[in-house]
């Protein structure tokens, strides 16, 4: 692949487009999807004063169709809406699916427990046993049940200023943690910042955060050095905007400086437990005071974990030992639910397995090279990354270094023009990047359809 554009390209081209190639493309798909589709049309016209803007969470706004489909059905790696449509899901709820849509060890374990009782604020057999569970599969943590991601950084970014006495939280430009307020911010011309567009915050965010590059360890010790900093915060491998894979040593480096300055080091694993048994920190060996992981961890049902390792552990009873008395500020009412630790108990011993992981691994590397090898027939100015089962064709040269090359990789008239076609060819991928997942339950046969879609489609853009 090519790591830069030929010097022949016209500087009009959109991603290596030509724009009147890339808007009839455009044209006629979003023409074709919605014609194909007028039960969910009719459907969503007249629901639509019911949610606020149309839908029932505003991030559904950001699928790239004419309107969405509704969805009837959802079995492994496939969706059926109400048109009758039948469709290979590489979204998988955007990972919250991974493992495919309700795995059978899960649905069982949901029909068991719905009959014991949804929720009452007191552990269950299946929270003891889901606990050994965690620690065989993550590592010696004192966990915490949270109920999204967001909460379980929300948490763990309290901890870690509970126990340092510090303010700040250090966090990569670009990153992604949910929607935790703490970490919307980004470096604009080399300064921290609150994150533009950011609607009803007032607070000084930079009061409580600071932005480096990701890959960029001096900048991170640069940051470090005035003492202010209680924890890192970042992914393995930034993966919401544009895939950043870490540089070779930077993970250690991290390591290294944050012990070096006081400053704990929390792993957030939502998005690269992709990476196999025990999620990108199990396979490289990593070493976090904090590990977070959500989503995907209890097979669907909404569920996040946070742990502590058993020195840090000990750091935050001192911390809580010693503070005044009162609510501390952390925990929700529907959080460590027994539904939550039947279906963890169920992923985590049935389902999240080195047999799944095997096929997830072998697959998606077959659609990353089939993708890759498309990508340079055509002679497209674009790359694929792939974190375990998580693939990411990026419609700009690579490898990317940090947030700010990874945001300006992306380019959405291309990206959402291709989402409409892929989908018409009967592959879904995720709405906000061009992620891929591939799931234990998705077929070779699913793959080769993708790479098949993905080809016909650059074999009209790149004539």
């Amino acid at each position: 692949m090519s790591d830069a554009l030929p010097e022949s390209l016209p500087t009009h081209l959109i991603a290596g487009i030509h724009p009147d190639r890339l808007e009839k493309l455009r044209t006629r798909e979003a023409k074709r999807f919605a014609q194909g589709r007028p039960k969910a049309r009719e459907a969503l016209a007249q629901a639509a004063d019911i949610f606020l803007d149309g839908v029932p969470l505003h991030w559904m706004k950001d699928w790239p169709m004419p309107h969405l489909p509704l969805i009837t059905k959802a079995k492994g790696a496939r969706i059926t809406d109400i048109d009758g449509y039948e469709i290979d899901d590489f979204c998988l709820g955007d990972t919250g699916s991974m493992f495919g849509h309700s795995p059978e060890p899960v649905a069982k374990a949901i029909r068991q427990q719905a009959g014991r009782g949804l929720t009452y604020m007191l552990p269950s057999q299946d929270a003891l046993a889901a606990g050994q569970l965690l620690s065989e599969r993550f590592g010696d943590f004192r966990w915490q049940i949270a109920t999204t991601a967001t909460d379980a950084n929300r948490f763990a970014i309290r901890v870690a200023r509970a126990i340092t006495q510090r303010p700040k939280i250090l966090v990569f430009n670009g990153c992604y943690h949910g929607t935790v307020d703490d970490v919307m911010v980004e470096l604009h011309n080399g300064t921290t910042q609150n994150r533009e567009g950011l609607m009803g915050q007032v607070a000084d965010l930079t009061l409580g955060a600071v932005a480096c590059e990701f890959n960029d360890l001096a900048s991170v010790e640069a940051a470090l050095a005035k003492g202010d900093i209680a924890a890192i915060l970042t992914e393995p491998v930034m993966t919401n905007s544009c895939m950043v894979l870490p540089a070779a040593g930077f993970h250690d480096g991290l390591r290294t400086l944050s012990r070096r300055y006081g400053a704990l080091l929390i792993i957030d694993e939502t998005h690269t437990i992709s990476s196999g048994l025990g999620g990108y920190t199990g396979v490289h060996s990593l070493s976090p005071d904090i590990f977070v992981v959500g989503k995907c961890v209890a097979g669907g049902m909404p569920t996040a974990v946070w742990g502590l390792t058993p020195e840090t552990a000990a750091r935050y009873d001192a911390a809580n030992a010693a503070r005044p008395a009162g609510h501390s500020g952390m925990g929700t009412t529907l959080s460590a639910n027994p539904m939550q630790f039947a279906c963890l108990k169920a992923t985590l011993s049935e389902v999240m397995t080195a047999k799944n992981y095997a096929h997830m691994e072998a697959l998606a590397a077959r659609l990353s090279h089939g993708l890759a090898k498309v990508v340079d027939r055509h002679r497209a100015p674009w790359h694929v990354v792939r974190v375990g089962a998580r693939v990411e064709f990026i419609c700009a040269p690579g490898p990317l270094q940090n947030g700010t090359e990874a945001g300006l990789a992306h380019q959405p008239a291309v990206e959402s023009a291709l989402h409409v076609a892929l989908l018409n060819r009967g592959c879904l991928i995720a709405p906000f990047h061009n992620m891929m997942l591939i799931s234990p339950k998705t077929k070779k046969r699913q793959a080769d359809r993708l790479i098949h879609a993905f080809d016909e489609i650059l074999s009209e853009l790149f004539a």
